[in-house]
Formats: C-alpha cells, sequence, structure tokens
C-alpha cells in the first residue's frame, strides 16, 4: 500500500520530517476520522534540531547624581541600532538608539533628525483617541527632540554631512522624573556607543531651587513648588546649552545655579566613556565634506574686498544688503566661469558664506563696530504701540529694528483651557502663546504646514516668559491665549514676542505683576588654533539676524526688572567656557532694561475696559440638580445656549462658569438661565414671565425657570380693570414683581406695581427693589480686576456662597430678605422624609430661610410679625406668631387651635417636651405649610 503511495505521488518521499503526519502528532486517518498518537508513541527524533538558549550579552553602568540612582544598560534592547542605551532612574527609564546612513553625504549640511515620543503604555493607560492609537507628535514631544537636539549637534566634526536619526522613546514612566533630561543623556551614550564621528560625551542636568536652596534632579513635585527649572548641558570644560524657567530670579542667583550645574551634569560623562569603553564600536572613517583651501583663497581673492565694503556700510538694509551680497556672489560666478573651474563653482554659496563670516567676525573684533553701525551694547530703535485692534481683548504691535511682531489675546472661560495628553506634568494649561512665523516675513515663498519645531519652542520660550508674572488662577480665572505673528524679521523675533505680549496683556486688562522684555546676546569670539581656546571675543546686544547666523551664540534673555523669567542658548562651536555665559547675563539686563522703559512709557498698568466690547465672565452657584436642568440630555439644552448666543458655559461642581464676549451677550446668557433655573424668589424682585392661562380672577405666569405665580386682576393696573383679558394675554411676556405669597404658599405677582404710579415719574418700589438686588459674581471685564486697586476685595464681595439645593437657585446676598418657594408635592415629599419626628435645629434653619422683606420688617431689626387676638387665614403667614390651645394629641405631635376656626399642627421634637394636655396655651410660630394647606408651628421660647 505504501508502495502503490509512493509511485502515485513521488514528492511524499521527499517531505521534510517535520511535516510528516507523525511529527505533528497524528496517528492516522481511518472512515473520514483523524486520530491523534498517544504522548508514548512520539518518539523524538534524533536528527531534529533542539531550540538552544540565547544569552544576551549586556553592559551595565551604575552611578549616583544628586541622592538618585542611575544605570546605563547596552546590549539587551535594540541590538540592530547602531548605537543604543537604556537609562533608568527609580521607576523610570528610557530608551535611545542612533543611527546613520550609508553611502556618501549629498547635501552641505547636517541633516540631523531627533525623534522623540511618549507612548501611553508606558504608564499603563491605552489611549484615548479614537483610533486608541498615539497620533502626530504633540508639542512636548517637539520640545523634548528639541532639547536632545541643541547640545548634541554642535560636537559633530566639520563636514559631517551624513544622515542621522536618532530615536528616543520613554519605556516607563513612575511620573516622579521628567524623562526629557534622561533620554538627552542616554542620546549621549548611545551616539558613544556608535561608529558615528563625535566629540562627545556630554552631561546634563535640571537644577531646581525651593526656599531659597538648590536641588539636584529634583521630582515633579519639587518643581511644582520651585521658582527655577534650570536645564543645563556641557562637556567636561564648556556649556553646550542652558535652558531656563524662572520666577524673576536674579543674574546672580542664577550664575549660582549654573555653576552649581556643570560639575553635576559632569557626573554623567565618565560613566558613558566606561560604558563605550566595554561595549562601544570602532569610529567609522566617514567621507568630510571639506571645502579645499585653493577655492577659499581663490574666493576670497574675488569677493573679500567687495563684501567689506557692503559691510562697512551702515545704510544697508537687511534685504540691500543680501541684495548687494547676492551681486558679489554672481560676479565672483561668471569669472569661475570663464575659468571653468567646476569645482570650485560647486562649492561658491559655501565659499562665499566662509568669506563673509571672516570680515564681519575680524571687524567686530578688531574695531568693535557691527554691522549697521551701531555699538556693541547698544540697542536698535523701538516702537511700541499697545491696543493696535480695538475690536480684539488686547492687542500691541512691538518694532526693534526692522523686526515687528503684532500680537493679540483672547480670553475664554476656564473649560477652554487646552488638554494636555503627557506622562508628567498638569493636565491642563489656561495660558497659551502660539508663535506663527509666515514666509512673508522674510520675503520668501512657502508652505504653511503643521505643527513646526521652531515655531513651537519659540512660542514655548515667550509663554515661559510671560508666565511668571500672570496673577493665580484663583484671583484670575480666565483662559488666557496669545497670538504672536511675526510681520517683519531681522534677528530674535521670540524676544520681539515677550514684548509684544507683555503689553497686549496689559491692553487686555489682565493684571500683570510687572512688564517683561526680552532681548538676544551674541558672541563674536577669535579661537587660537593650537589650544582651540578662546583667545578674544565680543559681546553682542540685540543681534540681527546676519549676526546670528555669523556668530557664535544666540542667547535668549527675558525677565522684569526685578529678575530673569525666561533662558535659551544657543550655540554653534563646540562649547563655550562657562565664564563668558556668566559674562552676557549684565549687558542682557542692561538691554532689557532699555527695551522696559520704552514700554512703560506706552503702556504701565493694565487697562480698564470700559466699553461693552470687553469680554465678561459670571460664576454661579447652583445645586447639582439645577445644572443637571441646564446641560439637558447629553448637554444638548447647554449647546443649544451656547450657539444662539456665542458664550461659553463651563460646569463644575456646583459652579456654573459664562463667559461672553461682551456685555449684551452675558445678559442673554444671564435671561436664559435665568429663565431655566430660576433665581430664589425675592418680595419686591422684578421677574420676566410669560402667561400661561387667563381666568376670570386673574392670569397664571410662568417665571423664575417653570414656577407659576397668580397675576390677581386687581394687581393688572393702576386703575380698576373689569376684564383680564382686556390687559394680558396667553403667551404674552411680562416683567412683574413678586409682592408676597398666600397662605399656601401660592407666589403673588403684579403688574401695577412694575409701572408708573400717577402723579409720579418712577415707581419707588420698583427703584427700592432694583437697587437693593446684587448681581452675581460677576468679572466684568479683564481690566476692572485692578479698578481703584481693590480687585481681590470685589471679587470676594461678589462671590456667592452655596445654593441651597431646595432652591435651586442662586442664593444672593441682598438686602431684600428672600422667602422660600415650595410646591405642595415638594413639600409633602419633605415631609415623609424627615418623618414625624424632626429635629429642632432643621426646623430652626428652615424658619430662617423664610423671611418677610425688609420692607414690612420693623425698624429694629428682622422680627417676625405678631398677631394679637383671632388669626384668619389670610393674616396667618409663615413666621407669625400666636398663642394657640391643644386642641388633640396624637402619637407624633399636636393638632393646634390657633383660634377663628384654623386648626395647626406641632411635630414633637427630639428629646422635646411631650407633657402636654388640652387646652394648655402655647407660644407658637408658623414655620410652613403642608401639602394640604395646614400650617406647621414650633414652639416660641418663653426668652423670645
Amino acid at each position: 500500500m505504501a508502495s502503490m503511495a509512493n509511485r502515485a505521488n513521488p514528492l511524499l518521499n521527499n517531505l521534510p520530517h517535520f511535516l510528516t503526519w507523525r511529527a505533528l502528532g497524528f496517528r492516522t486517518i481511518c472512515s473520514g476520522r483523524m486520530g491523534f498518537s498517544s504522548q508514548s508513541e512520539r518518539q523524538p527524533d534524533p536528527e531534529t534540531p533542539v531550540a538552544g538558549t540565547k544569552v544576551l550579552e549586556t553592559f551595565r553602568e551604575e552611578f549616583e547624581v544628586g541622592d538618585r540612582l542611575i544605570t546605563l544598560e547596552t546590549g539587551k534592547i535594540a541590538r540592530f541600532a547602531n548605537g543604543a542605551v537604556v537609562l533608568g532612574m527609580e521607576e523610570t527609564k528610557v530608551l535611545s538608539t542612533v543611527a546613520a546612513a550609508k553611502g556618501d553625504a549629498v547635501r552641505d549640511f547636517l541633516p540631523l533628525t531627533v525623534d522623540y515620543q511618549e507612548k501611553q503604555f508606558a504608564q499603563g493607560v491605552i489611549p484615548n483617541t479614537f483610533m486608541r492609537r498615539e497620533g502626530a507628535p504633540k508639542e512636548r514631544e517637539l520640545l523634548c527632540g528639541r532639547i536632545i537636539d541643541r547640545p548634541i549637534r554642535p560636537l559633530f566634526p566639520a563636514g559631517f554631512f551624513h544622515e542621522v536619526q536618532v530615536t528616543a522613546s520613554v519605556l516607563s514612566s513612575d511620573g516622579k522624573q521628567d524623562p526629557d533630561v534622561l533620554v538627552a543623556n542616554a542620546t549621549s551614550a548611545a551616539l558613544m556607543l556608535s561608529d558615528i564621528p563625535w566629540g562627545g560625551p556630554i552631561g546634563m542636568i535640571r537644577i531646581g531651587r525651593i526656599a531659597g536652596k538648590f536641588i539636584v534632579n529634583p521630582t515633579m513635585d519639587e518643581l511644582s513648588l520651585s521658582d527655577l527649572n534650570l536645564v543645563y548641558a556641557c562637556t567636561r570644560d564648556k556649556t553646550l546649552m542652558i535652558d531656563v524657567q524662572a520666577r524673576e530670579i536674579s543674574e546672580k542667583d542664577l550664575e549660582a545655579g549654573l555653576r552649581l550645574a556643570h560639575p553635576e551634569a559632569v557626573k554623567y560623562i565618565e560613566p558613558q566613556i566606561k560604558l563605550a569603553a566595554k561595549a562601544g564600536k570602532h569610529k567609522k572613517e566617514y567621507k568630510l565634506s571639506m571645502m579645499p583651501d585653493r577655492t577659499l583663497e581663490k574666493v576670497s581673492q574675488l569677493a573679500e574686498a567687495p563684501i567689506e565694503a557692503v559691510f562697512t556700510d551702515p545704510s544697508y538694509g537687511k534685504f540691500e544688503r543680501g541684495e548687494a551680497l547676492e551681486n558679489i556672489t554672481q560676479d565672483v560666478r561668471k569669472v569661475l566661469e570663464e575659468e571653468c573651474d567646476e569645482e570650485s563653482l560647486k562649492l561658491l554659496p559655501k565659499a562665499v558664506d566662509t568669506v563673509r563670516k571672516k570680515v564681519v567676525r575680524k571687524r567686530i573684533i578688531a574695531e568693535g563696530v557691527r554691522l549697521d553701525g551701531r555699538r556693541l551694547d547698544e540697542v536698535r530703535p523701538l516702537y511700541c504701540e499697545a491696543g493696535h485692534l480695538p475690536m480684539l481683548h488686547g492687542s500691541s504691535l512691538f518694532s526693534r529694528g526692522d523686526t515687528q511682531v503684532l500680537c493679540t489675546v483672547t480670553l475664554g472661560a476656564p473649560g477652554d483651557a487646552q488638554r494636555l495628553d503627557s506622562l508628567v506634568g498638569p493636565p491642563t494649561k489656561r495660558f497659551m502663546l502660539h508663535y506663527s512665523f509666515p514666509p512673508f516675513c522674510i520675503n520668501e515663498v512657502g508652505k504653511r504646514g503643521g505643527l513646526n519645531r521652531r515655531e513651537v519652542g519659540h512660542g514655548t520660550l515667550a509663554e515661559k516668559a510671560l508666565l511668571a508674572v500672570l496673577p493665580p488662577e484663583d484671583d484670575f480665572p480666565y483662559t488666557v491665549r496669545i497670538n504672536s505673528e511675526v510681520m517683519a524679521s531681522d534677528g530674535s523675533t521670540s524676544m520681539a514676542t515677550v514684548c509684544g505680549g507683555s503689553m497686549a496683556l496689559m491692553d487686555a486688562g489682565i493684571p500683570l505683576r510687572e512688564h517683561v522684555a526680552g532681548v538676544s546676546v551674541g558672541l563674536v569670539s577669535e579661537v587660537d588654533q593650537s589650544t582651540g581656546s578662546i583667545k578674544e571675543y565680543r559681546i553682542l546686544t540685540d543681534i540681527l539676524g546676519l549676526e546670528d547666523h555669523l556668530g557664535d551664540m544666540d542667547f535668549k534673555i527675558a525677565g522684569t526688572l526685578n529678575g530673569v523669567t525666561a533662558i535659551q542658548l544657543d550655540i554653534k562651536p563646540a562649547g563655550i567656557p562657562l565664564d563668558i555665559v556668566c559674562e552676557s547675563l549684565e549687558p542682557a539686563r542692561k538691554g532689557r532694561i532699555q527695551i522696559l522703559d520704552h514700554m512703560e512709557r506706552e503702556i504701565s498698568t493694565p487697562r480698564t475696559q470700559d466699553d461693552r466690547n470687553s469680554p465678561r465672565l459670571v460664576t454661579l452657584k447652583y445645586s447639582n440638580d439645577a445644572l443637571r436642568r441646564l446641560l439637558g440630555p447629553l448637554g444638548a439644552l447647554k449647546r443649544k445656549i451656547e450657539d444662539e448666543t456665542g458664550a461659553r458655559m463651563s460646569v463644575s461642581d456646583g459652579t456654573l462658569t459664562i463667559v461672553a464676549k461682551n456685555q449684551s451677550v452675558m445678559e442673554k446668557v444671564l435671561e436664559k438661565v435665568d429663565f431655566i433655573l430660576g433665581r430664589e424668589i425675592e418680595i419686591g424682585g422684578i421677574y420676566k414671565g410669560r402667561v400661561t392661562s387667563v381666568k376670570e380672577y386673574g392670569a397664571f405666569v410662568e417665571f423664575n425657570g417653570g414656577q407659576q405665580g397668580l397675576l390677581h386682576i386687581s394687581e393688572l393696573s393702576q386703575t380698576p380693570v373689569s376684564r383680564v383679558s382686556d390687559v394680558v394675554a396667553v403667551g404674552e411676556q411680562l416683567s412683574l414683581m413678586c409682592i408676597g405669597q398666600d397662605v399656601r404658599g401660592n407666589i403673588k405677582l403684579s403688574l401695577k406695581a412694575t409701572l408708573p404710579r400717577s402723579g409720579s415719574k418712577t415707581n419707588n418700589a420698583v427703584e427700592e427693589s432694583v437697587s437693593s438686588t446684587q448681581e452675581p459674581s460677576i468679572w466684568a471685564a479683564a481690566g476692572d480686576l485692578l479698578s481703584n486697586g481693590q480687585e481681590k476685595q470685589s471679587s470676594s464681595s461678589e462671590e456667592l456662597p452655596a445654593n441651597n439645593c431646595e432652591v435651586g437657585g442662586i442664593n444672593s446676598s441682598t438686602s431684600s430678605t428672600p422667602i422660600l418657594i415650595r410646591s405642595a408635592a415638594e413639600c409633602d415629599e419633605v415631609e415623609k422624609a424627615a418623618g414625624l419626628v424632626q429635629n429642632s435645629d432643621t426646623t430652626k434653619s428652615k424658619t430662617s430661610n423664610v423671611k418677610t422683606s425688609k420692607s414690612s420688617s420693623q425698624k429694629g431689626g428682622d422680627k417676625e410679625a405678631e398677631v394679637g387676638g383671632s388669626v384668619t387665614e389670610k393674616s396667618l403667614k409663615i413666621g407669625t406668631k400666636v398663642t394657640a390651645k391643644v386642641y388633640q394629641i396624637r402619637t407624633g405631635g399636636l393638632v393646634l387651635d390657633l383660634g377663628g376656626g384654623l386648626r395647626g399642627m406641632y411635630r414633637f421634637e427630639t428629646n422635646g417636651r411631650t407633657d402636654f394636655e388640652v387646652n394648655d396655651e402655647l407660644r407658637v410660630e408658623c414655620v410652613s405649610f403642608s401639602g394640604k394647606g395646614i400650617p406647621v408651628m414650633s414652639l416660641v421660647d418663653d426668652e423670645e
């Protein structure tokens, strides 16, 4: 049988063993069923290979910085990468890998790319996006990528133009440490392990300060208390990068922090060298794109003199100077084309740029004269204008030389705050600064794409600078957005954004503590070729764009008169001595003071917004049940109000915040909210309502969030009315005054009380009601916070107390006394919930919520009404005190004879008196009415 099968299909003889039936555990096929061989029948084939155990050779270094244990590990993860390192601090672990493109370089610059990503698995969370995946890079990821890029880029050798990619990610995060500094150190170690030529290693450290004491590697909780967030990167003896956010720290304290940071950062360097000695690769010989000396010398002979003539003429502007230099380049090109020097033609742009750099630097160092003829410490002419666009919440136009920036401020509700989705830091951000650098600002053509790393970095720097002077959230609840639109660029547009943003915030009426200004400081140095040390240098204040390009340093420093709020240092050479960096702080301070002086002349205090176009913000207190009614199903009612009015509403626990772009919009929103939720009814208060039905004796009106009131025929007009329908109709909107309530709790309304009386111009009662009504907690305008220097006092005095959940309205502190309105059904529910026995404190608290109006109270104080003799149904009101007799004694209380055939009830109080007898006389007070209109009484103490 087997031979027949083999003859029928000879391929069966050539099947590998692992595909045979027995290798797969099958025994035979019979009667259409497949059988399995038992374990005992399965015999291992001696020819089958057995998988061995793979051994991953790992290398590890441990060391301490501050009081934190740090580990460097390689060999276990990402083994195919040119260099890969896992750095850990406590439970936070980061991975950084590097790779370089193969083949010759085809560019004339270093195409270094740094990709940093924070995936949510690092904190055990699934992304809440629709696809449940991480999307495009977020702002924080771009900023962390810049933190890595800036210190490592200057250390690549000159002429190395091969593509290099750094890929960094967070493997796990405990939320205590910011991974950005850890990833930068891991990248340095990965470059050391790779075969890529690089002049590292580097060390990066974060320094904080709490109560005047510096802290190395502070946690996120410590950073929230710190007035300094200093990130410092360096080699053994030179500074590479500085990034600072501070709360007006002095230059002296900042220098102390920098000098502390350097030796702490150096502690990262030695472990990297040891790890590279164990597991590092030999550096590969990459082809460097160096310029031949012959080409540079030829171009220098042709272009140096014309270039020097252009740079010595201070009358040239940015574009005139650029056009003159381009003409020189074209003249040199013609000469080289005549000589057929193809090699020099390929390198001509770079050769001209090298000659240009040499001329400018030589002139600055030798003569101390700059391109535009300014002194080294001179700031360009300034132009400041606040309120450039009056219709906006705030705006300003700032110019420094040819650099010009337009800044606008937009205020929003707390709910407009940006939601952050990062591994560390706060979940939201209420202050945002968005920087935009359109191509037209440098007279170029280009596309506008998504997030740009440069724009994000410049905007964040300016945001840090201004954040230090913003008022706290409790005093200023707005969400603030600044848009910085660069109109023209000739150096340091980010520092111009700081100046323009500060003025725009003042123009919006935001109570800043101080103005903030920024200036960029540059450096031109001459290096001793034999030792590599700087033998001569010049520090430049307020550098031009060309000085930034041809110089060694771009040191951006922003702050107030009191101190520094933000710093960003970027350099081009492989490090600058820390002494020169610290020396640059003083010229920056002097230049900053000059700019602040001009800004103070334009606008020195927050502007008071008196016009109706200024934004309004109101904070109201409601019960959660009332807020649920306002939201509606799935928030539909809230969205409808926002769509109809253009306002923004945000709801939190017991609080409703409304932001409107002007006063008229705010009034519309408040009217709609009052109609849905209502307010606490006050005797003498004016309310808008709609007639729902007309009867012979009057009209029923729906007002104040669905409450019903009776407009009696006698309250329709000052003159007698024979028919109600002659005055009002169903569906008509009316403004009515609450004049009280009857014994059954029904609200009585009056139309004639709101009309002018005969012989008088106004209604005194209406005037008294309107003047006594207090508005809710409203921030009328941002600028009004500082009017008369009493912003905190006014905000605290206008803040409303928590609302009584039984009312569901605004609990305003007004001069007119409120009354509590409840339907019969609500009273029955309260009585059932409370039972027959109630605490006396509860009864007194209800009594305190129900008072008569101030106009009906006695002059001496808030005494309740006294009724002598027999009481009638009309005269009995809440708060009325009478002498009653015990009519019946029941299990839970008493039935009282109030006189005039009127009965009331009294519930026994806990631990109270129960030894009553029929016909006992008691002094009682009416506190409420039951669902059937029966007066509910309480005992009055004899002392009263």
